[in-house]
């Protein structure tokens, strides 16, 4: 039995380098843990003390109408000779054109679940899954939104997070094929995937991964199930990760969570996440308090407010292509008319 007692301080800043916010922007994140780290009833003095756990560059900004730009460097973490690149979580450009979006880049795979999708310094404890799954992988996607803004559905071509895996012997580039819906409702949201990972040239896993979220008031719920299988066969729940949160968030400053997480493989060995034989159960309870007025709040509405934009944006598009149609069809019954008329 493993138990850990973490203290986390977050640091956060941010610069706009130009008045025009759509230039550049420029944010600092920065996390310190000091832990405390119980094995059986021995203190474990490797995993105690200070620990210094991420320190992250964000850069965003606008080219040209449509076009935007992304970068998230990890700037304590080090790059070989080999990849320069293993530094940087993502690097990537992006065109807009109504609900339509095509990325290309170093990109997150599109995988579903909120623990996947959740930034790692918010995270104090996760899966198997999460803590072997190389997530950040070149690749190209497109994505629509649906008129009502509430959904959105995106497709990847990215490479295979196991093209390094020890698997690849032959070391052959490896592709991954992904599919994924992001919901927005009222008081549920959620992120689901479709996953064809190559984990071996002509070899492939396959995720479901399904992750919803439940807000009512203070109070929220996020459930994630994600199944793995290598055949038809192996699709009934032999390998999977489930995870469940609550949370509750009585005044802005201050939010209490519970967490379990469960990751399960009978005997699956083309599971490069989760090893064969893994039947795991972590859990744990924390209290994260925010000394800088609403600003945890503040970024979750400011995230709403510019979703909530985006769908009023593409529902008044499709509302003016419609009258555009109308305007179109009236105007040549207007011409045919006045042809009838001078034809008499």
């Amino acid at each position: 039995m493993k138990r850990l007692f973490i203290f986390t301080l977050l640091a956060f800043s941010a610069l706009y380098v130009s008045a025009q916010e759509s230039i550049l922007r420029a944010d600092l994140e920065a996390r310190v843990d000091y832990m405390q780290e119980f094995r059986g009833p021995e203190n474990y003095g490797p995993g105690s003390g200070f620990k210094g756990r991420y320190i992250l560059l964000r850069v965003d900004g606008q080219i040209s109408e449509g076009f935007s730009y992304s970068l998230r460097q990890r700037i304590n973490k080090p790059t070989t000779d080999l990849n320069l690149f293993d530094a940087t979580d993502w690097i990537q450009v992006k065109y807009n054109k109504g609900p339509w979006e095509i990325a290309a880049g170093k990109q997150v795979v599109a995988i579903g679940g909120y623990e996947y999708d959740t930034s790692p310094i918010d995270l104090f404890f996760c899966s198997e899954f999460w803590n072997n799954l190389p997530c950040f992988q070149f690749g190209i996607s497109g994505a629509y939104t649906f008129a009502d803004g509430k959904d959105k559905m995106t497709f990847q071509i990215a490479e295979s997070p196991f093209r390094r895996g020890s698997l690849n012997t032959e070391n052959k580039a490896l592709l991954s094929y992904n599919l994924m819906w992001n919901g927005s409702y009222d008081w549920f949201s959620s992120i689901c995937s479709v996953n064809m990972m190559e984990y071996m040239p002509g070899k492939y896993i396959n995720y479901i991964a399904l992750g919803g979220l439940f807000e009512f008031g203070d109070f929220a719920v996020q459930l994630d199930l994600t199944n793995r299988a290598t055949s038809l066969e192996t699709l009934g729940l032999e390998d999977f990760t489930a995870m469940g949160d609550f949370s509750w968030t009585p005044i802005d400053a201050l939010k209490i969570f519970v967490r379990a997480i469960y990751d399960r493989n009978e005997n699956i060995t083309g599971d490069l996440c989760v090893s064969p034989g893994t039947d795991i159960i972590r859990a744990g309870a924390g209290i994260e308090y925010f000394p800088l007025k609403n600003k945890k709040n503040l970024l979750k509405k400011l995230k709403k407010k510019q979703k909530n934009n985006k769908k009023l944006l593409i529902k008044n598009e499709t509302k003016l292509k419609k009258t555009e149609k109308k305007l179109h069809k009236t105007k040549k019954k207007l011409l045919q008319k006045k042809l009838e008329m001078l034809l008499l």
